[in-house]
């Protein structure tokens, strides 16, 4: 039998997310009924692709063949579906973009609000995760597009710099130490941080920018979660945490938080929107890349309205 690009896409999306209980609650039906589609598309196949194990399941090594060469496939089956749509007048599909949670939203928000108006017909499809895992998923293919979050201003083509963010130094409302707009990243000296756990990038570049000042941050909690860090420290009064602006303009609007930028040195972040190496897009890829573009421009150049 032909192969079915509807199957091949829950294999993919099996293999991605490791589980089939977390592919059923995504897509609100019985684990069930994705194991019976995934024995069906095993059958056809002729070969078992998945392992089950105490965790969820991984894939064979058939199973790793096949999606090896089945997802370059299905990219290109669906493309040429966007492009023949696309020559009528009329641009659908689906577009999967990768993000970092602190940039999720609004801009994802005021994005999709954007495409039901002009182009109802394109489907937006969210990962949050963070830097290195988003760069995995665009080099695999999972993602179309990615927000990603660099040290380096990007020099390729296949990267567009969005936004410059800079680093904060963060406590709860009235701390004396981060009243004041700027502070030397030798302050931190001695302080009662929260802080991303190991291994992260970001947790590695704090670290070593301490060392070179010739002291060691001081962790005593490590948290992945950027909104459990702000919420140890909105509680917490004499505890800080060192984070972007994105991830506090909303507390710090509320005043459930209290920030100083870190300068000497200034840790700079840049925000880029990563494109595949490839370079193929499908035209609804074209435009919702088009379409970020052009809201972070509106907003002076930031990820977040003004």
């Amino acid at each position: 039998m032909p192969l079915n690009p509807v199957a091949v896409k829950l294999f993919l999306e099996v293999a991605d997310a490791g589980s089939l209980n977390k592919v059923a609650a995504r897509r609100q039906t019985a684990q069930s009924h994705i194991s019976r589609q995934i024995a069906d598309f095993e059958a056809q196949c002729g070969g078992i692709l998945f392992r089950r194990t105490g965790r969820g399941v991984v894939l064979t090594e058939l199973g790793l063949r096949a999606a090896t060469r089945l997802r370059p496939w299905l990219q290109d089956t669906e493309r040429l579906t966007d492009e023949l749509r696309a020559a009528s007048g009329e641009i659908a599909g689906e577009v999967r973009l990768g993000i970092i949670p602190s940039a999720a939203h609004p801009l994802v928000t005021r994005l999709f609000a954007q495409l039901i108006r002009e182009h109802p017909k394109i489907r937006l499809d969210v990962a949050e995760s963070q830097g290195a895992e988003l760069d995995a998923m665009l080099d695999s293919g999972a993602v179309d597009l990615a927000i990603l979050f660099r040290f380096q201003k990007p020099s390729g083509s296949d990267e567009t710099l969005l936004s410059v963010a800079n680093t904060y130094l963060v406590s709860a409302p009235g701390d004396a130490l981060t009243r004041v707009p700027t502070l030397h990243f030798a302050c931190l000296s001695g302080l009662k941080l929260v802080l991303p756990r190991r291994p992260s990038h970001w947790r590695n570049a704090l670290d070593e920018t301490a060392r070179g000042l010739g002291f060691r941050l001081d962790a005593v909690a490590q948290a992945d979660s950027l909104t459990l860090q702000k919420e140890l420290v909105a509680a917490q009064p004499g505890l800080y945490s060192i984070l972007g602006p994105y991830s506090i303009a909303a507390e710090l609007r509320a005043g459930r938080l209290q920030a100083s930028r870190l300068v000497r040195p200034d840790l700079v972040r840049h925000v880029t929107l990563a494109l595949p190496r490839t370079g193929k897009l499908s035209p609804a890829c074209r435009v919702v890349a088009a379409s970020l573009r052009s809201l972070v421009e509106s907003w002076g150049h930031q990820i977040t309205e003004p």
